[in-house]
């Protein structure tokens, strides 16, 4: 005959076991993820027009063009702004349903500051490039990425750090970490295709797309794995 041991109702360890599994139901039944990264999608995919029309586009006989893009930078910091807010009234209404407390707002600052990092780039560099000539060189490859990543979409990716590390969620982290490699290194390729005018636009709007799709492809992912959960 043998004889086991069984956790008394009072067992300290017992305990806080039960207290971690509810901290952690608790973080699971906070998290909005594919709410947030459905308006991020929305977002971005939404700049696409703004950026094409709102871009002035002059090419030379020999094929050399200059475009500035004012449509996106009258887009995109109000519309970030926008969507922070709307995630945080999305998260903040999904912990009051459940009786719980939402963690949101140092993603909502987050979202707001780097919202004003690209106009801010915008401005340095148009001082800058007011008082020195255009280099001939190409950038190298760091201010390629330095580039790439104050651009909206960039920091999109940033803002989604401070979200995964406020959930504590793993699966965030590594999306994240993905989609800013995808950013960074994928897709802000120079294609160059088409008509001038035409290919100008299409090569800035291919970015943007890329991106969204990411975005709308997490989105649904997230979705459907907490669908799983329940």
């Amino acid at each position: 005959m043998t004889t086991e041991s069984m956790s008394a109702p009072g067992d300290p360890r017992r305990l806080l076991a039960d207290v971690r599994a509810l901290a952690h139901r608790v973080r699971l039944d906070q998290r909005q993820t594919s709410v947030a990264l459905l308006v991020l999608a929305s977002v971005t995919f939404a700049a696409i027009p703004f950026d094409w029309f709102g871009m002035t586009v002059n090419c030379a006989p020999d094929g050399s063009c200059q475009f500035a893009r004012r449509g996106m930078l009258y887009y995109w910091p109000p519309a970030l702004l926008l969507a922070y807010a709307a995630i945080a009234v999305c998260y903040v209404r999904a912990a009051r349903a459940r009786g719980l407390g939402a963690r949101v707002l140092p993603y909502a600052i987050t979202g707001a500051v780097t919202s004003a990092v690209f106009p801010a780039a915008w401005v340095a560099v148009a001082l800058y490039l007011s008082q020195h000539p255009v280099p001939d060189q190409p950038l190298p490859y760091w201010g390629l990425v330095l580039d790439r990543l104050v651009m909206p979409w960039g920091m999109i990716g940033v803002a989604l750090l401070v979200l995964a590390w406020l959930e504590r969620n793993v699966a965030l982290l590594l999306f994240t970490l993905a989609y800013l490699a995808t950013v960074l290194l994928v897709l802000p390729l120079n294609t160059g295709f088409g008509p001038p005018h035409w290919g100008v636009r299409a090569t800035m709007a291919l970015p943007q797309l890329g991106c969204g799709v990411v975005l709308l492809a997490g989105a649904l992912g997230f979705r459907a794995a907490r669908r799983r959960h329940r």
